[in-house]
């Protein structure tokens, strides 16, 4: 006896509806008055109920009931084997666990704390993160392009050589994280803090900085630090409405602006600025600018802000 889903092709391919199946086949010779079922053109079974008897229609009734029944059970199976697993872990607690390899995380972990845990090499596109608190993770060589961390805090966790481009930072704490070698193009950071944080060899190109703080200042037992950043690509960055601390900025800047800054503790060294520009930025005297190389333009801007432009000579 073929299971349903045959029985529902075969009907599909001779053009009949399912009760010709449930047809006595040794009848197939009788007249319609015997059998119950008339004869269609094709020499299938009609599927009107005339000339039926009472107790033929009831049986015709109860069939019918049992082929739906089947039907209903088959397709219902069907789509538990196609449906996937759904799990949700936000607003949980994960200490020690390695989701390694994991990918569509999306908003599966938002609202977590999570602590030593390790998402190495995920795919992590288009990740979700608000009011998280993750410290001391590990996600290295993690694709986490067009994400968003919002109102979270993170702390001493690894980044190394992630693609984040097109990240939003907003609200968040960035402290002490390891950020070499990372994809920033086109991140933004809105009222986000980011202190002593490593980011050499960042990508920080059409990145925006809005209405936060970038610093290296550390307060722990008295000791400060400094953001590490060498050998970044500096292009389309802009810094608006922040407060840029105990930096020591190295390489060329083409195309960049800082607007409505404040400057504390803050050196360029043997860095190039070109068509760099600077606007109603606080405490331009304060920066120190050494063996450093700028265009007219820019050289014009810092001669505005009253910066001291002994340590830079003019690009030819």
């Amino acid at each position: 006896m073929p299971d349903i889903i045959t029985l529902i092709r075969l009907a599909e391919i001779l053009g009949v509806d399912l009760n010709y199946f449930s047809e006595d086949p040794t009848a197939g010779n009788t007249d319609k008055a015997s059998t119950g079922f008339a004869q269609n053109a094709a020499g299938f079974p009609d599927n009107t109920s005339e000339g039926l008897s009472g107790n033929q229609q009831d049986e015709m009734n109860s069939a019918d009931q049992s082929v739906n029944q089947s039907i209903r059970h088959s397709a219902k199976e069907s789509a538990k084997q196609k449906e996937k697993p759904r799990w949700d872990m936000s607003s949980g607690n994960w200490v020690d666990a390695d989701f390694s390899g994991l990918n569509n995380l999306h908003e599966k972990f938002s609202a977590s704390n999570m602590q030593r845990c390790k998402f190495i090499g995920s795919d992590l596109s288009g990740l979700l993160l608000k009011n998280n608190h993750v410290d001391s993770c590990d996600f290295s060589g993690s694709a986490i392009s067009g994400s968003h961390i919002k109102s979270s805090h993170l702390n001493k966790n690894i980044f190394k050589g992630c693609s984040l481009n097109n990240t939003e930072f907003s609200r968040s704490f960035l402290n002490r994280c390891d950020f070499s070698g990372t994809n920033l193009t086109d991140a933004e950071f809105i009222e986000s803090f980011i202190y002593g944080c490593d980011l050499t060899g960042v990508d920080f190109t059409g990145v925006v900085m809005k209405s936060g703080g970038f610093t290296g200042v550390v307060s722990k037992s008295g000791d400060h630090g400094k953001n590490t950043i060498t050998s970044a690509t500096w292009n389309r960055t802009s810094f608006m409405n922040t407060q840029i601390a105990d930096l020591v900025l190295e390489g060329t800047m083409e195309d960049c602006s800082f607007e409505n800054c404040t400057f504390t503790r803050v050196t360029f060294q043997n860095a190039t600025l070109i068509n760099t520009f600077f606007k109603n930025n606080k405490n331009l005297k304060r920066i120190k600018f050494l063996v450093c190389k700028a265009d007219r333009m820019t050289y014009e801007f810092l001669k505005q802000g009253k910066a001291d432009l002994s340590g830079i000579t003019l690009v030819s």
